[in-house]
This record gives C-alpha cells, sequence and structure tokens, in this order.
C-alpha cells in the first residue's frame, strides 16, 4: 500500500504505510519477510522524496540476507530518484559481487 499511495503522489499516506507495516512485521520476528516489507518502504521513501529514510533501510538491508542486490539496485527503475546521490554508488558498489580468479 505504501508504495500504491507514493506512486499517486500521496507522500505522508505513504510514509505513514510503510513504517506501519514495518512495525507489524519487523525484520526481527519475520526474517523472510520482513525484509521484504522493509525493501518496499524504502522504494516508497525514494518515490516521495524521503531519500535519507530510503537509504537508512537500504543500509539496512545491504547488512543482513535480504532480496536487495547488486543487480536490483544496478538496473531497477525503482531506484532512478536515488542515482544522483553518491550514498547510492557507494551502496552498489558495498553490493557487488566479489569476482573469483578463474579456475585452470
Amino acid at each position: 500500500l505504501a508504495v500504491l499511495d507514493a506512486g499517486l503522489g500521496r507522500r505522508e499516506d505513504a510514509l505513514r504505510e510503510g513504517q506501519l507495516a514495518c512495525k507489524m512485521l519487523p525484520v526481527e520476528h519475520d526474517s523472510f519477510d520482513g525484509p521484504s516489507i522493509m525493501y518496499y518502504y524504502a522504494v516508497a521513501a525514494a518515490w516521495v522524496g524521503e531519500t535519507d529514510l530510503a537509504f537508512e533501510q537500504l543500509d539496512r538491508l545491504g547488512r543482513i540476507p535480504s532480496i536487495l542486490n547488486y543487480g536490483d539496485l544496478r538496473l531497477n527503475p525503482f531506484w532512478d530518484t536515488l542515482r544522483s546521490d553518491p550514498r547510492f554508488a557507494a551502496l552498489v558498489a558495498g553490493l557487488k559481487p566479489v569476482e573469483s580468479a578463474p579456475k585452470p
């Protein structure tokens, strides 16, 4: 609902719904669905211009097992509003897969 509200330009509703969803299903109580809720809260925050809140959620997601990954950040248009922020480049770099040495 937060993402829908954000897409419709309902800033306050989006932020309230996202925060409520994170409180209802916190990562600490549900390590499977909790990160997904945080992910979409970050999307909603990014879409309504709350970049600090979006990065707060993304930073946290980058440190736990979640659906956030390097490819998603690089290619998903969800994050277009954050791309010009230097924090975004740092976040992407932190999730870049480590290249292993070629096998003989």
